[in-house]
C-alpha cells in the first residue's frame, strides 16, 4: 500500500478551522491509515483506487466533506483556450499513441506542494499508470515551452539534456545509463523510434515515458505549469490527468484547456457521470433506515452530488472519482459520509455452527493426489485474455465471455478452460530444467442464460518422455484415490491436441473431460523445448454430483 507524508499543521490551513485531534481522529474514517506520528509529521497509508489522497490537497478535500466544512462535488473549472496546441503525428500509433494535456496558471510552488506533486506524480505512475506502461505524467514549467507542441518520435540518437543533468545526452545512453532508462527502458521495446514531445522551437520537451527535459524542471519559482499525460490508452491518460488537474485546482492554479489533435487524439473533457442507486439498496446494506434526505446528505459528505428522483438516489461523479463503477460503490460513499463509526454491530438474527462444504473436502483431497503423484498446484486467474484462452491454443472463441469494465487491458475474458492458462504458465517456466509437472482446479464459465460457473481440473506434464499414457495413468490414479471411481477413454479430435493422440474421458457412459498430447504447433507457438501431455475434466457436472 502506497503512504504519503503529512503535516498537520499544513493539513489544518488547507481544510480549515479544525484541530490536529480532529484531523487525527477523522483520517481512520476516510479510509486511511495511520503508519506513524512524529510530532508535526504523519504518515498515512492509503489505498491504490483512491490516487487523489497520494497528496495533503487531495486528503483536505476528503476532511472538508467528512467534518462538513465543504461538501459535494469538486467541480473542474477549465477555461477553454486556444492558445497550448499538440499536434499528434502518426509515428506514435503502435508505441504510445494517446496523449492529454492541462495547462495550470497563477499558482505558488513552495519546496513542499513540488514535493506533494512529485509523491502524487510517482504513486500515479506506479497505481493505475501500471509502473508506467499504461500512462505517465510530465509536469513542466509552462513559461519554458513555446506552444504549439507536437508528439511524435524521434531515433535513439536524439540529443537532449534531460531532468537533473548539464549535458547533453543521446537517448540510446539515457536508456543504459541512468536509472529511469535501466527502469522503464523496456516499455519501449526495440524499435529504433521512441515518443518524443518537441516545441515550437524544436526544443526537447519530454521523453515519455522516461524523462523530461531539463530546460522545464519545476522550482519554486515557477508560476504556471504545462501537464502532459501519454498513454497506449485513451481513458486512463484522462484519468491520470484528472487526478491532477483536481489536485491543481485545489492548490490553487487556475485551468486551462490544452488543445490536442491528430491520430485518434482529442481535447480530453474531463466530464462528470452520473449513476443512480436504489436507496432500499442502501438501507439493505447498510441495516439503516435512511431518508433521501440523509443519503444525499452523506453522498456530499463524500464529495459528490446526488438528488432524488423517485425510489432512486442520482448521484454525480466526477471524473477523477474513477474508483466508482456503479451502486454498490455509492453505497460505500454513504458509509463514509454517513460515519463508519455511527454504524452499530448488531448479532445475526440466526446463529448457526460453521462447517466444512463437502465440496471442499473432496476438491481438498483431489488436489492432495495430484501433488502426491509430483504435480506443482497453479492459482491463475478466472480473468484471462483471448490470446491465451483461444487464439493460441486453437480454441473456437464463438462463445466468448467478455468482461465490462474490467481494470486490466489485457485481462477481460472469463475462462472457459483451465488448460490454456496451464499451458502458458509453461512458456514462462522454459528457462527452467525439466520435467514440470502442474495442474489446477478451479471455476470455469459456460456462456449459458445465466452464464454458469463450474469446476473444472486439469493437468499437464512437460518433458522429452511425455506421452499419453503417462497422463491417462495420472487421471486414473487421481480420481480412483480422490473420489473412488473409474473412468475410460474414447479417442475423438481436438485442435488444441495432436491428431491420434488424444481422447475423451468416460464416466458413467458420459464425456466429462479431454486428455492427450498438446499439438506441436502450439508448443513451438509458445517455444517450449520439449513434448507436453496434458487433461481436462469436469468435475461438477458428473463427478460431485455423484458423491452426493
Amino acid at each position: 500500500m502506497p503512504v504519503v507524508e503529512l503535516s498537520y499543521t499544513r493539513l489544518q490551513k488547507l481544510v480549515g478551522k479544525v484541530s490536529k485531534k480532529q484531523i487525527s481522529d477523522s483520517l481512520p474514517f476516510l479510509g486511511l491509515d495511520i503508519e506513524s506520528e512524529d510530532k508535526d509529521l504523519v504518515r498515512i497509508e492509503y489505498s491504490p483506487n483512491r490516487p487523489d489522497y497520494s497528496t495533503d490537497f487531495g486528503i483536505a478535500l476528503g476532511l472538508q466533506g467528512l467534518l462538513g466544512i465543504k461538501t459535494g462535488t469538486v467541480k473542474l473549472n477549465i477555461k477553454k483556450s486556444n492558445k497550448f496546441p499538440i499536434f499528434v503525428k502518426s509515428g506514435v500509433s503502435k508505441i504510445r499513441p494517446f496523449v492529454a494535456g492541462i495547462v495550470a496558471k497563477n499558482g505558488k510552488i513552495d519546496d513542499k506542494t513540488i514535493k506533494q506533486l512529485m509523491t502524487m506524480q510517482e504513486d500515479l505512475h506506479f497505481g493505475i499508470g501500471r509502473k508506467r506502461k499504461k500512462s505517465s505524467i510530465g509536469i513542466h514549467d509552462l513559461d519554458k515551452i513555446s506552444f504549439p507542441l507536437v508528439y511524435t518520435t524521434t531515433n535513439r540518437n536524439h540529443k537532449f539534456i534531460p531532468l537533473n543533468s548539464e549535458q547533453e545526452i543521446p537517448i540510446s545512453e539515457i536508456l543504459v545509463n541512468t536509472d529511469v532508462g535501466k527502469d522503464y527502458g523496456s516499455l519501449l521495446g526495440q524499435s529504433p523510434h521512441v515518443p518524443i514531445i518537441f516545441d515550437k522551437n524544436q526544443n526537447t520537451v519530454s521523453f515519455p515515458p522516461i524523462i523530461n527535459a531539463a530546460i522545464t524542471t519545476v522550482t519554486t519559482k515557477t508560476k504556471n505549469l504545462f501537464v502532459e499525460v501519454t498513454g497506449i490508452n485513451k481513458d486512463d491518460a484522462e484519468d491520470m490527468l484528472a487526478v491532477v488537474a483536481t489536485i491543481l485546482q485545489t492548490a490553487g492554479f487556475t485551468l486551462e484547456s490544452v488543445k490536442i489533435s491528430g491520430m485518434k487524439n482529442s481535447t480530453p473533457k474531463l466530464e462528470q457521470k452520473k449513476i443512480s442507486v436504489n436507496s432500499s439498496l442502501i438501507n439493505q446494506i447498510l441495516g439503516l433506515n435512511l431518508n433521501p434526505t440523509k443519503i444525499i446528505s452523506s453522498l456530499k459528505k463524500s464529495r459528490l452530488d446526488a438528488f432524488s428522483k423517485g425510489a432512486n438516489i442520482v448521484c454525480t461523479i466526477p471524473a477523477y472519482r474513477f474508483d466508482i463503477f456503479g451502486p454498490m460503490d455509492l453505497v460505500e460513499e454513504v458509509a463514509l459520509g454517513y460515519g463508519i463509526q455511527n454504524l452499530e454491530p448488531i448479532l445475526s438474527p440466526s446463529q448457526t455452527i460453521g462447517k466444512t462444504n463437502p465440496v471442499s473436502l473432496q476438491l481438498k483431497s483431489l488436489d492432495q493426489t495430484m501433488i502426491g503423484l509430483g504435480y506443482l498446484e497453479a492459482l491463475n486467474s478466472s480473468l484471462t485474455s483471448k490470446r491465451v484462452l483461444y487464439d493460441m491454443v486453437n480454441r473456437d472463441s464463438s462463445k466468448i465471455i467478455s468482461v465490462l469494465d474490467s481494470k486490466s487491458q489485457e485481462h477481460t475474458i472469463l475462462r472457459d478452460s483451465i488448460l490454456p492458462g496451464l499451458i502458458e504458465n509453461l512458456s514462462r517456466n522454459i528457462h527452467e530444467s525439466y520435467p514440470q509437472k502442474m495442474f489446477e482446479t478451479g471455476t470455469v464459465f459456460t456462456l449459458e442464460d445465466p452464464i454458469s460457473e463450474k469446476i473444472n481440473c486439469s493437468g499437464i506434464s512437460a518433458h522429452k518422455d511425455a506421452n499419453f499414457t503417462e497422463i491417462k495413468s495420472v487421471i486414473q490414479s487421481a480420481l480412483k484415490i480422490g473420489f473412488g471411481i473409474q473412468i475410460e477413454t474414447k479417442t475423438t479430435t481436438n485442435p488444441t491436441f495432436e491428431e491420434g493422440h488424444c481422447a475423451s474421458i468416460i464416466f458413467n457412459n458420459v464425456p466429462i473431460g479431454i486428455i492427450g498430447k498438446i499439438n506441436s504447433k502450439i508448443i513451438e507457438n509458445y517455444k517450449i523445448r520439449v513434448p507436453v501431455v496434458g487433461f481436462e475434466i469436469s468435475l461438477s457436472e458428473s463427478i460431485l454430483k455423484n458423491q452426493n
